[in-house]
């Protein structure tokens, strides 16, 4: 049996369980099915009445809440659920997604996750974590009730965060809340260019002192790539220290940072070869798809594994990278690992045949059987922008 990542994708043929005979693969590569753990499922779909009019992250940001008017919980019931037939037939088998949480939002959204999540069971396992800026938190009144209704769903407490003057105070609220409701914590962070963001560095200093002890991820951490060597590898040294996750987004960031009237100069991902030497799990995900923060995508976890490879030159490296796209997703998330019964079968025979096609013929195995991979026709959300 060839094998690659440290025995995550393997190649020549597959042993199946219970002690039945090895098939011969002819040589293909089989990997386990993906977990994609930071997407926005709440977002998804939304380009075609809401495109972002210059391709910034403030464009994004406003066009998003200009947009929020629109999420009933029929738009989201069926943009999410179009999310989850193409991840789900791309071979994902466990997501986490942010909803965003500004009122009156969270009481649409959450319930309407919990639905979909009961619909999904036994094909895609769902989390979910809210999503609001720093400056909108508080210990009481509508965070207060959204942190219930996280703790209700079983979600994930979230935050995104940005140099604010009494960011400490609300870090040490943050972590009050999730430590007294049992929650782990996802932040979004630093997502920009400007050097001066170092909130990843606060965040990892706030866990060490107080010692909160769930899980915590931050994402995105793009302004690590922009900031004095010697400074960004102490920064990564105390996220070390706290024990903490990452997830990279190397599409979404590729896509909004330094975005200008020029070419860009720089890819926005952030420092994972160095995460890596120092102990720190590493993801990557999917984030955005087809909304003004990401105009394209379909939640399809090989194109990330792709286009992650060329971003963050993940090749000529560790072996072990893809393993970033299943086994350590699901140990950050707490999501079961995946067994030889959910795997994705590539007719490619070594890595660069994998990343060179979109492998639309991929087979897809759930619970030993071949799934029917046939992606949504996009016209299945036309009624969405005929009525608003």
């Amino acid at each position: 049996m060839k094998t690659y990542a440290g025995g995550s994708w393997t190649g020549r043929d597959i042993a199946l369980q219970g002690g039945g005979a090895a098939i011969d693969m002819k040589g293909v590569l089989a990997a386990p099915a993906f977990v994609d753990m930071h997407t926005h499922l709440d977002k998804g779909h939304i380009w075609p009445r809401a495109a972002n009019p210059d391709g910034s992250f403030m464009g994004a940001l406003t066009t998003v809440r200009a947009d929020h008017a629109n999420w009933s919980a029929e738009d989201l019931r069926a943009r999410m659920s179009f999310s989850l037939k193409c991840a789900y037939a791309h071979g994902t088998r466990a997501i986490r997604t942010h909803l965003d949480s500004i009122p009156p939002q969270p009481d649409i959204s959450w319930p309407l996750f919990d639905e979909l999540r009961a619909k999904w069971a036994g094909r895609i396992d769902l989390q979910a974590v809210c999503l609001i800026g720093c400056d909108q938190f508080s210990e009481e009144g509508d965070f207060a009730h959204t942190a219930d209704l996280v703790t209700r769903y079983g979600g994930v407490l979230g935050m995104v965060t940005y140099p604010v003057p009494d960011l400490k105070d609300r870090l040490l609220g943050f972590f009050r809340m999730a430590t007294a409701r049992g929650l782990a914590a996802d932040f979004h962070v630093d997502e920009t260019m400007d050097a001066t963001s170092e909130t990843l560095r606060l965040i990892a200093q706030t866990v060490i002192e107080t010692g909160f002890d769930a899980p915590v991820t931050v994402g995105h951490c793009c302004s690590l790539s922009t900031q004095n060597e010697t400074r960004a590898l102490d920064t990564l040294d105390l996220v070390a220290k706290a024990g903490m996750n990452v997830v990279s987004l190397p599409m979404c960031n590729l896509y909004l940072q330094d975005r200008g009237t020029g070419t860009p100069r720089r890819r926005g991902v952030t420092l994972v070869h160095e995460m890596r030497d120092r102990g720190i799990p590493v993801a990557f995900a999917s984030d955005n798809t087809r909304d003004p923060f990401y105009a394209y995508g379909d939640l399809d976890m090989l194109e990330v594994t792709r286009q992650a490879t060329r971003i963050a030159h993940l090749d000529h490296s560790r072996t072990d990278w893809l393993d970033s796209f299943a086994h350590v997703p699901a140990r950050i998330c707490g999501f079961a690992q995946a067994t030889a019964d959910d795997l994705v079968i590539f007719r490619a025979r070594e890595m660069t045949e994998l990343l060179s096609r979109p492998h639309g013929d991929r087979i897809v195995l759930r619970g030993g059987r071949q799934i029917d991979t046939t992606l949504p026709d996009y016209s299945e959300l036309d009624h969405l922008w005929e009525t608003t």
